[in-house]
């Protein structure tokens, strides 16, 4: 009974400590959004460490007590993370799906590389932490980012591009650009002999220069077409998380889109 008790009040103390003031985010662009939202006031704890893969993320304990036991736990269904999926059905506080209310590509998640898309996530982020105005502010910024886009993918003398990761359906189809995919959404994933030489065969008849990878996963699959095709290899990247030298360099969201942007307008030969 006495070890009974001694635990009823731990959990008691968790319930009414720090955790309750805390925001969980599950990967980066979630993250970022809450913080500049929120303001250096507010905790944010950032699930997918930097340099790590978000999409097979396993929680620790302690990660799975932090979800239980925060204000608010913000997240994407349709399995893009399966481990923070399960662990929010035993949350306590408030958990936000930033996919509800958006018009979803089947079997892509990757919505936040869509600028109008995050912009809205942005808001309904700013709601679920009770600072509209400043996640109104935040929007406006990503609208700005919309525009450049918008002016920068213009005019180009092509308008396919070839990655190794198909994260980037949303940004092509806002921009009419063709993503020309290695793998699925899968960055792991690995496609066969026959599958490979395919695509080498794509990248020649195309004309294409450059097959992107990105910087959380090897740069193996890329090379190897790049080298049967003629071609080079460059970053395009899905930020789903921060490298610790784009941590330290200090990168954030916009800083790499505007990479993003310039790496498509180089490729796409836009003026």
């Amino acid at each position: 009974m006495r070890i009974v008790l001694v635990i009823a009040g731990l959990l008691f103390l968790a319930g009414c400590g720090p955790h309750r003031g805390r925001v969980v985010a599950a990967f980066y662009p979630l993250a970022f959004a809450a913080q500049e939202v929120g303001g250096p006031g507010l905790r944010v704890e950032n699930l997918t460490p930097p340099g790590a893969e978000p999409h097979d993320i396993e929680l620790t304990p302690r990660e799975v007590g932090d979800i239980q036991l925060a204000r608010v736990v913000l997240y994407l269904s349709h399995g893009f993370q399966p481990a923070v999926e399960q662990a929010v059905k035993g949350a306590h506080g408030k958990t936000i799906d930033v996919l509800q209310g958006l018009r979803l590509r089947p079997g892509d998640p990757h919505v936040w590389l869509d600028p109008p898309a995050y912009s809205r996530m942005v808001r309904t982020i700013g709601d679920a932490l009770g600072r509209p105005a400043a996640a109104a502010k935040l929007a406006r910024r990503v609208d700005v980012l919309d525009a450049q886009y918008r002016r920068g993918l213009a005019h180009c003398a092509r308008r396919s591009f070839v990655t190794t990761h198909a994260a980037f359906g949303y940004l092509a189809a806002r921009y009419g650009l063709q993503q020309i995919a290695i793998t699925g959404v899968d960055p792991e994933a690995e496609p066969n002999a026959q599958e490979l030489a395919s695509l080498a065969h794509l990248v020649r008849r195309e004309h294409i220069r450059t097959v992107f990878f990105e910087r959380l996963v090897s740069p193996k699959l890329a090379q190897t077409i790049a080298r049967e095709a003629g071609a080079k290899t460059a970053v395009l990247d899905p930020i789903e998380g921060l490298t610790p030298d784009e941590q330290n360099r200090g990168e954030d969201y916009f800083t790499l889109m505007r990479q993003n942007l310039q790496a498509l307008r180089t490729e796409l030969e836009c003026r």
